[in-house]
């Protein structure tokens, strides 16, 4: 079987587990949102933490207790990864530094899992189990919170009222996230990745001296991290590691896991609007930016150019053999068209196009199907801006699920479209005008600069994945780098909380002959036409000093 027909096969493959778990799963998560009733073990949780998860909040409350949980989460993994040295379970490891712990405790509560550390040789099982995998759970539900909370403002009227934080929290815990992992974690053991909490043993005597590796409850943090779209690697070598993606068909599920749950969230959307058309017209927007990513980027990697790229087949560089050039340009579009930053290759050593296009991928605000909740509250912010540039060509005032699009809203979305790229390009003139951080860089030129580029896009977009070739465990872009994630993860989410403040008041107004058809096949475009536009026009000369300045080298 050739290479190329090897990857549209397991594309195809992919493609239909994602079609036969569409419907199921976006109508539970409907109803798990949707329900006034509250397990036994929820209300244990409850009364746990002090919370009445009954009473409705408005839009500044929510977000209250969306910052407070997160400054919470933050204080307490700093504290854990600085107490390592005195913990039990630590495998012998000294406690992390303080810039390294700030950079790490920032990663993993805003779902980026950004790692300037070996974890084989930093984190004990206290920290990689009690602190770094508790963290992809709950800034995972964190996210389908805040997502849920906007659908609540397209489909409530004449209220403020959002739902309920710590209610919508703990249900995604204990209702989506907890019972697909242990599920996803079972087949990842029995497929041949490792689950214990054996310590450090010698497998070999080099002349350089032994090779050592330690085990981990590797099983069930390598399910939730690509579950919950966070992405840090229990090893460094993250998803290219045997312990952790053994096989051709691991890979394959792994990437299922990462695209599961963003793309069953539109269909929860079109169920609790009342319009699953709506979902389907989203569903279509992200499918359309993703496969052409994917094929974009085979096309790349398949391209032979050279004796020594027709020999292997394709750029084999930096990949592994046993997923080959198709399972690995899968799972890097959809590793950065997600917040995951999972990675089973070396992105660094793709093609220069092909580069750019892991970097375009977060750079659209990971919104295809970005991550787990922040995808989809991500691409409705972009159909508002849809229906605004529609209705300004027109000439009528702009409606979305029958929510009038007035100067407030706009504000708010506006506000959110132009965070994350003034974070990104600010950090990276920085960085570059600096004399320090430049010495990080490994390479020089258009490719070294796409090393401190990626970084930033990767921590202000929440992603995780790094580029390589950059040392990033600096007291400066351990900091820096630390808060691109915190701003990039909460800023945008007070403009969505905002946003859907100001929906929920609205009374809907009623559809009429000039009223936009937001389900049809013409508006999808639109919005696929508002996303490219608006991301070329932020970053199309940064791309430009970087990976097209390499790739038309």
């Amino acid at each position: 079987m050739s290479p190329v027909l090897a990857g549209v096969l397991q594309l195809l493959a992919l493609m239909a587990a994602l079609a036969l778990a569409y419907l199921p799963l976006g109508n539970y998560l409907a109803r798990v949102y949707s329900s006034p009733r509250h397990l036994r073990i929820e209300k244990w949780i409850y009364k746990g933490i002090g919370a009445d998860p009954d009473t409705e909040m408005r839009w500044p409350a929510y977000l209250r207790g969306v910052l407070a949980f997160s400054v919470a989460g933050v204080l307490f993994l700093y504290l854990l990864q600085r107490l390592q040295g005195v913990l039990p379970g630590s495998l012998g490891f000294a406690s992390i530094d303080p810039d390294q712990a700030f950079n790490t405790a920032a990663s993993f509560v805003a779902n980026t899992n950004w790692q300037s550390y070996y974890g084989e040789q930093a984190m004990g099982h206290v920290v990689q189990t009690a602190g770094l995998a508790v963290q992809n759970f709950v800034s995972a539900a964190v996210g389908i919170a805040v997502a849920v909370a906007l659908v609540r403002g397209f489909a409530r009227s004449r209220t403020g009222e959002l739902g309920n934080f710590w209610a919508d929290l703990v249900r995604g815990v204990v209702r989506v996230l907890v019972p697909i992992a242990v599920v996803g974690a079972v087949i990842l053991v029995a497929c041949g990745v490792i689950q214990n909490f054996s310590g450090i043993h010698e497998v070999g005597q080099f002349p350089g001296g032994a090779q050592e590796w330690n085990g981990g409850a590797v099983a069930s943090q390598e399910v939730i991290k690509e579950l919950g779209t966070n992405g840090g690697g229990y090893f460094n070598a993250n998803s290219a590691h045997p312990f952790e993606n053994p096989t051709p068909f691991t890979n394959l599920f792994e990437i299922f896991l990462i695209l599961l749950i963003p793309v069953a969230l539109t269909r929860t959307f079109g169920v609790m609007t009342g319009s699953v058309r709506q979902g389907y017209a989203i569903l279509a927007t992200m499918a359309t930016i993703w496969l052409s990513f994917v094929a974009l980027m085979m096309w790349t990697e398949f391209a032979h150019h050279g004796p020594a790229l027709q020999a292997a087949g394709g750029a084999m560089e930096g990949k592994e053999v046993r997923f080959g050039i198709g399972g690995s340009s899968i799972f890097a579009v959809s590793t950065t068209l997600t917040s995951t930053g999972a990675v089973d290759s070396f992105h660094s050593s793709y093609t220069g196009l092909g580069g750019g296009i892991t970097m375009l991928g977060m750079m659209l605000g990971e919104i295809a199907p970005g991550g787990v909740g922040s995808g989809l509250y991500g691409m409705l912010v972009m159909a508002v801006i849809a229906v605004f540039v529609a209705g300004l060509m027109v000439g009528r005032t702009p409606e979305y699920l029958g929510k009038k699009i007035g100067t407030r809203e706009i504000k708010f979305a506006a506000c959110y479209i132009l965070v994350t790229p003034a974070l990104v390009l600010v950090f990276t003139a920085a960085a570059m005008a600096l004399p320090t951080p430049g010495d990080s860089m490994t390479n020089s030129g258009a490719h070294g600069f796409s090393e401190i580029l990626y970084a930033y896009t990767s921590a202000s977009n929440n992603n995780g994945s790094a580029f390589a070739g950059l040392n990033a465990d600096t007291q400066w872009f351990n900091t820096t780098l630390g808060l691109a994630m915190l701003l990039g993860r909460f800023l945008p989410m007070v403009f969505v909380l905002a946003l859907a403040g100001s929906l929920a008041r609205q009374q809907p107004v009623p559809a009429t002959k000039g009223t936009l058809r937001t389900e049809k096949p013409l508006f999808s475009g639109l919005l696929v036409g508002a996303v490219l536009i608006i991301t070329g026009l932020t970053y199309f000369p940064a791309l430009a000093l970087g990976p097209l300045a390499e790739g038309l080298a």
